[in-house]
């Protein structure tokens, strides 16, 4: 269980008061999944600390047009937001406001209604033109207090205008944030796409030829092209060297003759050749049927990117910063620079916005300058390390350029399957491959092991697996404690010189045991690496683990089909099971996603008086116009309140008031297709695990052979805020709570109060990790070191 801070060290947002104070909320530019998630959490925090807060529809024009296009919000007006698409407060281009003139009208509509503090939710132009606003404030009001509109004390009361920026853009073409609100439901719709053509693709042994979104950013076109694994991909920030067109149509052809029967060739719509000349679905598709003369088809995107309901990390990421913008626009003070709250790892942070904006020019001058690699640095270490996979995964290389390693490396799953780990194979065996090693791969986890089901597997062995759910190699939850003379004899004679194990708390235990025998075994003295996959989270060592997110995103979709369902009854209250064992992770992140009133876990002990309080809440929210509620329940929360003894109680204590339903989801939380995050996830740690394993191979092999018997040679590879890092199992022994399966100190659960706020109950929020405002430089510095924050 999560130890509490001491009183003393912590901020709590009780603190930091609202009252007086006016926010108002609008959505600009292009529109983006998640916005409405942002909007729900600007309004509901502002409420909820005594703010008075306000909807501008239709952005900046509404700013300027005022009357009915500024409008006080209250908390039922933001209900049943959460899932839907787009902007319910609309967006707008607006000419006016980019005239002193359209500002002078927007700052007399704000200060007639006393409007000081602006969350603005759009993209790099939509902030630049708000940071501008600011600015211009004091002079803005100076000519209304000229004209007469305005008075001496509405000028001197509304003095100073705050403003703090959540970039919403599905493009993810902001620098200074990780994601950007809607990029991960964009890729979800292209990835929907492209499975879907893949199946039709095969049939008829096609070449697909596919557009997507990014006129100015590659990073949609980048990142489905890895998650796919396309044959190619096309876009603005590195244009293909000159005599692109044969390397392409060898490529395909390669492809072809490797008895693969369909290809994909991905394009930005801003996609260029050095020259700077447009490079078209069209002209791709007529070059492949004149060249190679195959079966050639091109599909177009476009609006469908920006469809669709929010995916639950979009949800999340969305709730967190509409959270923190609150919190920001509380702390600000006259000398406070506008600033943007971003992602960062796992870890929400501000920036000055104008730095940010300033970043995200240079990568549009760099490429206007033709110098392509400054325009993908500039882009960040994550899009740097999307592009460097690519190129390692699908340019395979001829066996006479390899290096030789002469080195053996095995891969097996263990525990519960988990999306992604198919993805993590795939990678793990290419770039394995790439690094001259031969790669070994184990069926049915350590029961496979010691039976000797084991054997190499090559590049093309792996083709395809990328978006396959499940686990293609078998999975099993035994452990080698049991059987370490057998494995160690396999490993003898298979000569395996390194282990990478992909799978959940049992991956950790299975290490942590090969390691605790290494003065009996030998064999087990080579490099070790666990990579954390299992739907619960409950790894030590990783604030997230392969498949969770494809699981929250099932869930989710779960839970807005049930409260769909009760939109024509009303007053029903929906009890849902979620899986997790002791973990409470997947009910409490997908009780923030979905919108849930309350979620049972077992690091949070509960009590007859906690279930009865929670009645009477939800008793409360039947008299208002919102009449249905969630309840998740993690399965094992607690031994005697049962789902079965939750639903009987809800169904006693709301008699009258509201009727109850329950849902055990089970196993459908642990299958479908993998995640676009999950895939490249499981991608790009599992290339980062392998290239370890080769370090660590060199560092250990002296004297013929390969000798590692230190604790840093048996890690488990984990996201630590904003870093990847390697830990030696051996020390997060001692982090771990192995009865419950779970990590003692969990960070995840400082999300809780914030979905009790989201949810209105009254709570403490620790904001200590809050209000430090960071600066680009150090931000970027502190990506260095950071090979995958987040997709």
């Amino acid at each position: 269980m999560s130890a509490p801070k001491r009183q003393d060290t912590r901020k709590l947002f009780e603190n930091l008061s609202g009252t007086g104070k006016s926010i108002a909320v609008l959505t600009s530019g292009g529109d983006a999944q998640g916005m409405n998630a942002a909007v729900r959490a600007v309004v509901r925090m502002g409420i909820y600390v005594g703010a008075k807060v306000y909807f501008i529809h239709e952005g900046y024009q509404g700013m300027v047009d005022g009357g009915e296009n500024i409008q006080e919000a209250s908390w039922e007006s933001v209900s049943s937001m959460l899932q839907v698409g787009g902007t319910v407060i609309g967006s707008a281009r607006c000419k006016a406001f980019r005239e002193r003139d359209g500002r002078l009208r927007a700052a007399c509509n704000l200060v007639q209604r006393n409007i000081t503090n602006l969350c603005v939710i759009g993209g790099d132009g939509s902030l630049t033109g708000a940071n501008l606003f600011r600015e211009e404030w004091s002079g803005l009001l100076d000519e209304l207090l000229r004209q007469g509109t305005i008075s001496e004390e509405a000028a001197q009361g509304n003095s100073t205008l705050h403003i703090v920026g959540m970039v919403g853009s599905i493009d993810n073409d902001f620098c200074g944030t990780d994601m950007t609100i809607g990029t991960d439901s964009a890729l979800h719709r292209i990835i929907e796409v492209v499975d879907a053509i893949m199946t039709t693709a095969q049939s008829h042994q096609r070449t697909f030829v596919l557009e997507v979104m990014g006129r100015h950013c590659g990073y949609l076109a980048l990142v489905s092209a890895l998650a796919c694994g396309a044959d190619w991909v096309f876009f603005p920030e590195m244009p293909p060297e000159d005599g692109w067109e044969d390397d392409m149509c060898q490529k395909l052809s390669e492809n072809r003759a490797d008895k693969k029967r369909l290809n994909i060739i991905i394009v930005a719509e801003g996609a260029i050749d050095r020259q700077n000349k447009s490079i078209t679905p069209d002209y791709i598709k007529d070059l492949v049927v004149r060249n190679l003369g195959l079966d050639t088809r091109v599909t177009i995107l476009g609006h469908v990117q920006r469809g669709g309901t929010p995916s639950a990390f979009d949800r999340i990421l969305a709730s967190r910063m509409g959270v923190e913008a609150v919190l920001a626009l509380l702390e600000a003070s006259p000398g406070t620079p506008a600033c943007v709250v971003s992602l960062v790892g796992n870890q929400a942070v501000r920036l000055p916005l104008m730095e940010c904006v300033q970043m995200t020019q240079e990568v549009q001058k760099a490429m206007d300058e033709k110098k392509f690699e400054d325009a993908v640095k500039l882009r960040g270490r994550s899009f740097e390390n999307n592009l460097t996979t690519y190129k390692i995964l699908c340019n395979r290389k001829a066996d006479s350029e390899l290096p030789h390693s002469s080195f053996n490396v095995a891969v097996l799953n263990v525990g519960a399957p988990a999306a992604g780990m198919n993805a993590a194979v795939r990678s793990a065996v290419r770039v394995g491959i790439t690094q001259g090693h031969k790669m070994f791969a184990v069926s049915d986890g350590f029961e496979g092991f010691y039976k000797g089901q084991i054997k190499e597997i090559k590049w093309g062995d792996v083709g395809g697996w990328t978006g396959q759910g499940g686990s293609l190699l078998g999975t099993k939850r035994t452990l080698p404690g049991k059987h370490l003379e057998k494995i160690a004899e396999q490993m003898k004679i298979h000569n395996i010189n390194a282990l990478l194990v992909i799978g959940g708390f049992e991956a950790f235990e299975s290490v942590l045991q090969l390691f605790e025998a290494r003065g009996h075994f030998e064999e087990f003295c080579v490099p070790l690496c666990v990579l954390p996959a299992t739907i619960s989270n409950n790894v030590p060592g990783t604030d997230l683990s392969l498949g969770a997110d494809t699981s929250l995103n099932a869930l989710v979709e779960t839970c807005d089909r049930i409260k769909q369902s009760a939109s024509g009854t009303k007053r029903r209250v929906f009890i849902i099971e979620t899986m997790g064992g002791y973990c409470g992770y997947l009910a409490t992140v997908g009780g923030l996603a979905a919108g849930a009133d309350t979620v049972y876990i077992y690091e949070e002990p509960f009590d007859i008086r906690d279930l009865q309080g929670n009645v009477e809440h939800l008793t409360q929210k039947m008299k208002t116009t919102i009449q249905r509620g969630l309840v998740l329940r993690n399965e094992n929360c607690n031994v005697n309140f049962t789902t079965d003894f939750i639903y009987q109680l809800y169904t006693e204590e709301g008699r009258g008031v509201f009727d109850c339903r329950k849902n055990i989801l089970g196993h459908m939380q642990q299958g479908g297709a993998p995640s676009p995050f999950d895939r490249n996830f499981g991608t790009k740690v599992a290339a980062k695990a392998v290239q370890w394993i080769t370090k660590t191979l060199k560092e250990s092999y002296k004297g013929g052979r390969v000798f590692a018997d230190s604790e840093d040679s048996a890690c488990l590879l984990g996201m630590r805020r904003r870093a990847m890092v390697f830990q030696p199992v051996a020390q997060l022994k001692d982090e771990t709570d192995f009865e419950h399966r779970i990590p003692k100190e969990q960070w995840w659960l400082k999300l809780r109060p914030l979905m009790k706020i989201l949810a209105k109950y009254k709570t403490s929020y620790d904001v200590s990790d809050s209000g430090q405002l960071e600066h680009v430089g150090s931000f970027r510095r502190a990506k260095e070191g950071d090979a995958m924050a987040a997709i």
